[in-house]
């Protein structure tokens, strides 16, 4: 990943954030047909290793858990807000014209090694966690033990585990840091009034100069 340095994101706890915000991965990996990308939402253990571990589970009919190499990389990666950024916005567009549109984002990459767990404790342990985590914004969360026991062990034969504990962790923060103090503000001022979801968490983070 291109990543000039003032849009390096280094904190960890920042790039742990994101992903608890937005755990959907794009997971790559190397199996016998070639590269490939899988898409599956995975938990980080800030607690585990130097840069935290991630976990999750993949349906057991899935086939790159047997054919990706133990020893080879993968890579996840997180998506934050993005928006479209409009020269139109910039203070400098009205003073000589020599801006050009570009895209702002939020992305971090975890690297790692992949291990595959296939214990039903184990399993069952993940998959309590991961749905506490993402229901706990509810009124009424949903527990896993809502789930009749023989059903919740039928299902735990049709998924295995998979985890990564991360060896590097980069974040690029896109946020128009490269830009004056005139089209920030320039930029904020449209993202808000465009509106939407990731365009005003993208007019956060460039009224905060990149950071979170």
């Amino acid at each position: 990943m291109y990543l000039p340095s003032h849009f390096e994101q280094a904190r960890v706890d920042v790039l742990h954030s994101l992903i608890r915000s937005r755990p959907l991965a794009t997971l790559i990996t190397l199996t016998t047909d070639g590269v490939e990308a899988h898409h599956i939402p995975l938990l980080i253990d800030s607690g585990v290793g130097e840069f935290g571990t991630l976990r999750g589970h993949v349906a057991r009919a899935n086939r790159f858990w047997q054919e990706h190499p133990a020893d080879a990389p993968v890579l996840a990666i997180f998506h934050g807000p993005d928006s479209y950024i409009s020269p139109s916005w910039y203070a400098s567009k009205k003073v000589h014209g020599k801006v050009v549109p570009t895209w702002n984002y939020a992305v971090v990459h975890a690297r790692s090694s992949l291990r595959v767990i296939d214990d039903p404790a184990w399993l069952l342990r993940h998959l309590a966690a991961l749905s506490d985590a993402h229901e706990a914004a509810f009124s009424e969360p949903w527990a896993l033990t809502d789930a009749p026991h023989e059903f919740t062990e039928r299902m735990l034969t049709a998924i295995v585990g998979i985890e990564l504990t991360i060896t590097a962790l980069t974040g690029k923060w896109k946020a128009s840091q490269n830009q004056s103090e005139e089209n920030r503000a320039g930029v904020v001022a449209g993202l808000r009034k465009r509106g939407g979801e990731s365009a005003c968490a993208m007019a956060r983070l460039v009224q905060m100069g990149g950071a979170q």
